[in-house]
């Protein structure tokens, strides 16, 4: 199981309730959530109840099946409270379920006013790196020291960079 975001995944239902999601078809000019996230995946998604102010953020698994389902793992913003919604309870209305990157998953990833780039140093307080000039590399140290940019000459080949984010 991975967790996988993509473009353009939208589908509707009609499932009424605090569970699993029977999904019911893409979106016209969309694709299900098997087809671009894929079966036992985990995905952030929204769900908006269509003449409702309810809606849910959260990360749920898919899985393919006779329907198509949407398991809700865990919320992460409502309108009831950041808890999960009861949706449907007062009728059939129809939701619309989608793939989103909620906002506070992606505040590690972003850039400071400044132009720099957040982390969370050795104190696990957050800090600042600026952004290095051309031609240079994030390199992390071992030993807990904060990360640096360093000359991209002195990187060996097959080096990667990789960033860690926690979920």
């Amino acid at each position: 199981m991975a967790l996988v975001l993509n473009d353009r995944v939208k589908e509707t239902s009609t499932t009424q309730g605090t569970g699993t999601l029977n999904l019911a078809g893409a979106a016209n000019g969309f694709e299900t959530f098997v087809a671009g996230v894929g079966n036992s995946n985990t995905t952030y998604y929204c769900i908006f109840e269509q003449g409702t102010n309810n809606f849910e953020v959260g990360l749920g698994t898919v899985t393919d099946a006779t329907p198509d389902t949407l398991a809700r793992n865990s919320v992460i913003s409502s309108s009831n409270s950041d808890s999960l919604v009861n949706f449907n309870s007062g009728g059939s209305s129809t939701l619309d379920v989608f793939c989103t990157l909620p906002a506070n998953k992606t505040m590690d990833m972003v850039l400071t006013t400044q132009g720099d780039m957040p982390y969370a140093s050795t104190a696990n307080t957050p800090a600042r790196l600026a952004l290095g000039s051309a031609g240079h590399i994030l390199q992390v140290n071992s030993g807990g020291n904060a990360p640096e940019w360093a000359a991209s000459s002195g990187v060996s080949s097959g080096f990667v960079i990789a960033m860690s984010i926690a979920l």
